[in-house]
């Protein structure tokens, strides 16, 4: 290997083609859309009815919360909407006491950007998924804008932990009537996924075979979309494990459950001895409300011993996880600080949207980044012009504001898994209506700032994006290849014995096949992202070939693919 350093990426050409393209529903939309109308409604249809709809702000920092964890079973579910409300207490503890003690607006915009830094780590770094960071960046920049006295604090907090235990309430309250929903979905995903890959193994008929092979060859995106086709497939159902890992006990749904996991695991590494058609069924079972489809067990012990060897292995430390996110915390607090002290130089009233719109732009890279600034903008200047329409009718009295508000929750968590900036046309109104809660203000004037802190906070933050760069990339690039390679090897060693001892060499199979999902996610991560060490593409391609191979190779070890029934 060559002692040189690799040069430089250098900037490459930012995307405009694809990204306002509008992408299918997630499959379980309605789910977070209809839990955010019933966990914000309560809260404050009742404050209507007590004539104290100024207190809505702080409701709604705990009635937000059950926004998330939507995709874990409940088990974990529980455990993490529990954090999350904890979370977003100590947040607004921060945001009022602060707010109760200084009225500097450059004071405010100081600490509103370290809160937003520090949640984006911490939400990055547990993984907590969508909406990520911006509620909780909302809520409290907000709070920080909100006059307040100290003696005020300790009941506007005991309003938002109601509405954030009654938010806790709702997020599991599913559970009662389908309690394995959320690992049948990530199975059924999982099964999906590999039979989305097997099918291109599926040989054409006679009369087409011979010009399908000539253009199979032909064609160098052949090889290349069967390479994403298993990434894809291995990301799902590594997420199907993870979904597993999280449930607890190991009931008899969830051993049902881990044996379609490892059927898909067989898809992958065989996949022209598989059955699409027979994962897709089994998929459309886990849909429904039948029972977990049946399937002879992959082994003779069917104990499948590696899965309780994994989870014995625990997480990486927290402080670990943290520490690749510094440039992505960097970024977030340079950038709201910047969006927050422009928008004031400006004379905007509201500092925090502009902070709150360079916070909602930062993602894993600046290729990233750039396309959620476009999707951002886009979309608040079409809300814009929708709360123009809408604010004669939310005007008509505090029932119809509330109701408009209601409404907006739904339509945006139902349109913002199909693109961002769908869901922003509604987050923006929203947004603009809460504000009324203490009372009507001119539309006009809430107009132009939103504008302009939309305008100002993309910019800026956009700026501070490219002005810190993410070297640190690179570095977790050489530490995702070295685990890739020490996984493979150990998994080849426990191949290679003669008797490897009880589930060692499922626990293997799966610590390999996350390290390759971990490879790839850093690898795509790092090849948007500016002034950094060139990728090693040739190494990351290589590694994930021989991994995969590797893979194929344990579950022939295991003798796991003969029990998948051949095509018929």
């Amino acid at each position: 290997m060559s002692s040189a350093a690799p040069s430089p990426t250098p900037a490459r050409r930012l995307p405009l083609a694809g990204v306002l393209r509008v992408g299918r529903p997630s499959d379980i939309w309605f789910k977070p859309a209809l839990s955010v109308v019933v966990a914000v409604g309560v809260p404050n249809l009742t404050l209507l009815a007590l004539g104290r709809l100024d207190l809505a702000m702080y409701t709604m920092a705990g009635s937000l919360c059950a926004l998330y964890a939507h995709n874990l079973p409940y088990a974990a579910r529980a455990r993490a909407l529990a954090w999350v409300v904890l979370g977003m207490l100590a947040a607004v503890a921060v945001a009022l006491v602060t707010a109760s003690l200084t009225s500097s607006a450059v004071v405010l915009v100081a600490v509103g950007a370290l809160l937003a830094a520090a949640q984006k780590a911490l939400c990055d770094a547990t993984r907590i998924g969508p909406p990520g960071p911006v509620i909780f960046v909302f809520i409290s920049s907000a709070s920080l804008f909100t006059p307040q006295t100290l003696g005020q604090v300790p009941g506007h907090l005991a309003l938002a932990a109601a509405a954030g235990a009654w938010a806790w309430l709702v997020g599991m309250a599913p559970g009662l009537v389908r309690p394995h929903g959320p690992e049948r979905r990530a199975t059924a995903r999982a099964l999906n996924a590999a039979a989305a890959y097997a099918e291109m193994f599926v040989e054409p008929s006679a009369s087409t075979a011979a010009s399908a092979a000539v253009s199979a060859a032909a064609s160098p995106t052949a090889s290349a979309g069967r390479e994403r086709a298993r990434a894809a497939g291995a990301a799902a159902v590594h997420a199907a494990w993870q979904s597993l890992f999280a449930t607890g006990a190991r009931s008899g749904p969830r051993r049902a459950l881990e044996r379609l996991v490892v059927r898909a695991e067989i898809a992958l590494a065989a996949p022209a001895d598989t059955d699409p058609g027979r994962l897709r069924f089994w998929a459309r079972d886990l849909r429904g409300t039948r029972p977990v489809p049946s399937v002879e067990p992959a082994s003779e012990a069917d104990e499948l011993l590696g899965v309780e060897a994994e989870r014995a292995a625990g997480r990486r430390p927290l402080a670990d996880r943290l520490g690749p996110l510094l440039p992505l915390a960097l970024r977030t607090a340079l950038g709201c600080a910047l969006a927050g002290y422009v928008s004031l130089a400006l004379g905007v009233g509201r500092p925090y949207w502009a902070l709150v719109t360079a916070a909602s732009l930062y993602q894993a890279n600046i290729t990233l980044t750039w396309s959620r600034g476009v999707q951002r903008v886009v979309g608040n200047l079409v809300g814009v012009l929708l709360f123009a329409a809408v604010a004669p009718l939310a005007h008509l009295g505090p029932a119809a504001l509330v109701l408009c508000c209601l409404a907006f929750n739904f339509g945006a968590e139902a349109l913002i898994s199909r693109n961002y900036w769908l869901g922003s046309i509604c987050v923006t109104p929203m947004a603009l209506l809460i504000t009324e809660f203490t009372g009507f203000q001119r539309p006009g004037e809430l107009m132009t700032d939103r504008i302009v802190d939309t305008v100002v906070g993309a910019l800026v933050g956009f700026a501070a994006a490219v002005a810190v760069t993410n070297r640190r990339a690179g570095d977790r690039i050489e530490n995702a290849l070295d685990t890739v390679e020490r996984a493979r090897e150990h998994t080849a060693r426990l191949i290679a014995a003669e008797r490897p001892g009880p589930g060692a060499l499922d626990a293997a199979r799966r610590r390999l096949a996350a390290a390759l999902v971990e490879l790839r996610a850093t690898a795509d991560a790092a090849a948007g992202e500016w002034w950094q060490r060139a990728v090693p593409t040739e190494r990351v391609l290589l590694a994930e070939r021989t991994g995969h191979r590797t893979l194929a190779t344990a579950v022939r070890r295991q003798g796991l693919h003969a029990l998948e029934g051949t095509r018929a």
